[in-house]
């Protein structure tokens, strides 16, 4: 009797836990896609509309919105800012995140567990805490209120992924391979360049949209470096309690395109990655 009662106890647990993951997994769907949707809604709805209620559920789909977005007063030249640096910002990433991710994932030398881990923790130093050092010195260097100065330090916060997603890609590609094309005449740089560079492009592809991404969201060190050439995410919150409604949901929907873009366009790659770092 204990054996049945314990039989008919254990499809009823799962079945529990069954209904509790796939309620989860609806709630987190919803916690993401709701307002996305809702940010669509009023992004595609005519100023009138928006600023109207209730709301309608589905898009009117009139570029009202966009248009008056388009036609701010110095809204495309910060979108156009906004490009210029997150560009920088993703090759410079890569230029420099790349090689040294190669070097950790390929060579042997002491404390190469704690520098991997110091590379980490460059992201926990709180960015406002060095805000004000960072500006005195852009200034003394003549690189504040450029676009490259703020992609530099765009770069510094997109380093980190970029060192540790590569230092994986690497480590997914067997050294045999390498050494294969040495002993058929390859030097070390024609065997990374025929060899490994194939294999990891559309891994250091997805990095670098990574960075890109990282640098299009970032606000702080913009707001605080720039004053006449801000990115769009600094313009948006200089004129943040000034700017109609219908601009600021027209400015929040460009600013997620290119993060939802990058979901979908590198998803494969990044669970191909983090199979790879989880080996």
């Amino acid at each position: 009797m204990t054996d049945a009662t314990a039989s008919d106890v254990a499809p009823d647990t799962r079945a529990t836990g069954r209904t509790l993951y796939i309620a989860s997994v609806v709630f987190l769907c919803a916690w993401v896609i709701v307002p996305i949707y809702f940010l669509l809604i009023n992004t595609l709805s005519s100023p009138e509309t928006v600023n109207s209620f209730p709301k309608p559920f589905w898009p009117e789909f009139d570029l009202g919105s966009l248009t008056f977005f388009a036609g701010f007063a110095g809204m495309l030249t910060a979108l156009k800012n906004s490009v210029i640096v997150a560009a920088m910002t993703m090759v410079m990433s890569i230029v420099i995140g790349a090689p040294a991710g190669y070097a950790l994932s390929r060579f042997e030398f002491p404390g190469k567990g704690l520098f991997r881990l110091l590379i980490l923790l460059t992201r926990a130093f709180p960015l406002p805490l060095l805000a004000l050092p960072l500006a005195v010195m852009f200034i003394q260097t003549g690189l504040d209120d450029t676009a490259f100065g703020l992609a530099l330090v765009h770069t510094t916060l997109a380093i980190p992924f970029a060192v540790l997603i590569t230092f994986s890609l690497f480590s997914g590609i067997p050294m045999e391979l390498e050494e294969a094309a040495w002993t058929l005449g390859c030097t070390r740089l024609t065997a990374f360049t025929k060899v490994v560079l194939p294999l990891i492009l559309p891994g250091i592809t997805a990095s670098a949209i990574f960075a890109f991404v990282i640098s299009w969201n970032e606000v702080f060190a913009a707001a605080v470096l720039t004053i006449e050439n801000r990115t769009l995410t600094a313009f948006l919150l200089q004129n943040l309690d000034t700017s109609p409604l219908h601009l600021k949901f027209a400015g929040g929907f460009i600013l997620v395109v290119p993060a939802l873009i990058f979901i979908f366009a590198v998803r494969k790659y990044l669970f191909a990655m983090w199979g790879i770092a989880n080996r």
